[in-house]
Parts: C-alpha cells; sequence; structure tokens
C-alpha cells in the first residue's frame, strides 16, 4: 500500500534505497507512467522502493500565478493511480517562496540525498530543477556523480503524432473531447467529490440523479456525456449519463455537475462519487419545455446504452 508523506521529517531512516521520480504527475498520464514503469522496472531488479516526489501546491501557483493551470486531478486521485501503478510512497513537499529559492545542489543534496536517500532518479528529459530552473539533466548527472545516484532521462511519449502532456489533456478536457483526454491519460477523466443536495438525490428512484460538488480546478465544456459514476468510499459502480452546465432550460447560471444512474442504485445513497467522463454525447442547450427536455433526456439515455452495449461488445471479443 502506498505510503503518503508529507514532509522530509516524516520519511523513516531506512526508506532507502530507493528509485525517485519528481514531477507534478498532474493526470498522472501515459507519458507520466512511461516514467513510473522505467522505476518500477529499476527498483524490481535492484531491491529498491519506488518513492515520486511532487509539491502541493503546483509551482506556478507560487513563483508565477498568472500562469499557473488549472489543475486536473486533486493529491488523492494522484494517490490513487501511483498506487495502482505499484509506487511505495509519495512524497507531497509544500512548495514555498523559500523553497523555490533553493539552488540545484541543495535540492539533491537535502531532498534526494538526505530526505529520500535515492540510489537512482528517473525524469523526463526536459526536467528543470533549482532556483529559477537553473538545473537540468547534465546538472542531474553531474551532481548524482557527486553523491552517488545515477540519472536516467526518458524521452516523451508520443500519440497522434504529438506529445502527450497534462497541457494537451487540460485542452481537450477544456474543449469537451473527453474521448481524447481518454486515450492520453489511459483512464477516463474524473470529476471526485461529495454529494450534495440541489435538484435531490432521488434516494427513493432505482436510477437516481446524484449531484457533485467536484474538487479539481478543470471542469469539462458544458454538455452531456456518457459517463461511469464510482462509490469513493466502496466499491459500487454505474453507468451513467452527466450533465456539466447551468440548465438553462430552468434560467440558472451556477454550473453544476448532475449524474443521472443508469443501474439501479443498490443500497443508501454515496455520500462521496468520482464520475469518469467517456464520451461528449451533445453541447448543453436550452429547450422550450420542460417536457422538451424530458424527451431529449430519454434520448441521451438511450444513446448511452447504445454506447455501454457497443463497448460491452467489443470487450468480450477480446477477451
Amino acid at each position: 500500500m502506498l505510503k503518503v508523506y508529507r514532509s522530509l521529517d516524516e520519511i523513516p531512516a531506512d526508506f532507502g534505497p530507493s528509485v525517485v521520480t519528481i514531477g507534478n504527475f498532474d493526470g498522472v498520464h501515459c507519458g507520466h507512467r512511461k516514467i513510473l514503469k522505467l522505476a518500477k522496472r529499476l527498483a524490481q531488479q535492484n531491491g529498491w522502493r519506488t518513492a515520486t516526489l511532487t509539491f502541493d501546491p503546483h509551482p506556478l501557483q507560487v513563483v508565477a500565478p498568472e500562469r499557473a493551470p488549472q489543475l486536473m486531478t486533486t493529491i488523492e486521485q494522484r494517490r490513487e493511480v501511483l498506487e495502482s501503478a505499484g509506487v511505495d510512497g509519495m512524497v507531497v513537499l509544500p512548495f514555498t517562496s523559500e523553497f523555490s529559492k533553493q539552488s540545484p545542489e541543495e535540492f539533491v543534496e537535502q531532498v534526494l540525498v538526505r530526505g529520500l536517500h535515492c540510489s537512482c532518479v528517473v525524469v523526463g528529459e526536459n526536467f528543470r530543477f533549482g532556483h529559477r530552473h537553473a538545473g537540468d539533466i547534465d546538472t542531474l548527472e553531474k551532481l548524482g556523480r557527486r553523491y552517488g545516484f545515477v540519472t536516467e532521462a526518458v524521452g516523451p511519449l508520443r500519440m497522434g503524432g504529438q506529445t502527450v502532456s497534462s497541457s494537451r489533456i487540460r485542452a481537450a478536457v477544456a474543449a469537451g473531447r473527453t474521448d481524447v483526454a481518454r486515450r492520453l491519460l489511459g483512464r477516463p477523466f474524473e470529476l471526485a467529490g461529495e454529494v450534495v443536495s440541489g435538484r435531490g438525490i432521488g434516494s427513493k428512484s432505482t436510477a437516481p440523479t446524484l449531484n457533485l460538488n467536484p474538487q479539481a480546478d478543470l471542469w469539462p465544456a458544458n454538455g452531456v456525456y456518457v459517463s461511469e459514476t464510482r462509490e469513493l468510499s466502496g466499491s459500487r459502480r454505474w453507468r451513467s449519463v452527466t450533465n456539466v452546465g447551468v440548465r438553462p432550460t430552468f434560467g440558472e447560471s451556477d454550473r453544476v455537475v448532475e449524474t443521472h444512474l443508469l443501474d439501479p442504485l443498490g443500497g443508501s445513497s454515496p455520500t462521496a462519487i468520482g464520475v469518469g467522463f467517456l464520451r461528449r454525447l451533445r453541447v448543453e442547450r436550452p429547450f422550450e419545455s420542460s417536457a422538451a427536455l424530458r424527451e431529449q433526456i430519454y434520448r441521451d439515455v438511450a444513446e448511452s446504452e447504445r454506447y455501454f452495449r457497443l463497448r460491452d461488445k467489443i470487450q468480450a471479443h477480446r477477451v
């Protein structure tokens, strides 16, 4: 089970030797997984542990807030994906103005060597670190020779003729192209958070609507999506149709995330859910009446059912 450390002081003295990966890992996408896969292989070959070093808040929120991205994933979502990738430890260091002023050598000595007892560092080939990004791969290799660890630089992963990156995925999500985001992430883009009251949870219905209060900064473009909903504190999962938007038919202005379950609830209403977005069915638009909206919802449900039937058929054929 992956252990999360919120400071270097929490890391036990016998944690190392370790293979360390470093980055923001927002999304933990297929490119990140290429780095993690190499780190895991090296750890298994040498009997080392794997540790992922990341930061909270995002460094740009401290050094250049105007350029800080809308994050796709919370720390908890990243933890879940890193654990599934076989990482042993996740180190989440507070990124402060003082921390940003560390020289490359100070970062290596204090964090990688003394804190994480690293024997190997695996990073992307464009990795930069230290005050004003003064350190690069060459710097890391030189310091590694001095302090006794090796450096492995991993080239970018390309899909669809372009490099897989968090910024590319963010752009796809913001445009409603959650099918593209799913391919680049290796899993559906997900919003997670508490279930809140609003139009209400249809607790007496066999297929209720759950209203989500997402924790992440980035939402998909307004529209109706084929989705999968999961209970965060349990194992229940449901096929679903999810609306992201302002409910223009009813003259509202606040954006909401409402997911309509296609399967029976199977128990009490969940308190927290994750909604994975598979494909956008249509953009959000106003209807002349609630009856017209209801007819469209029936069509959305039917199209979603067709999507899941086709997906199940394809998966069964692959098996």
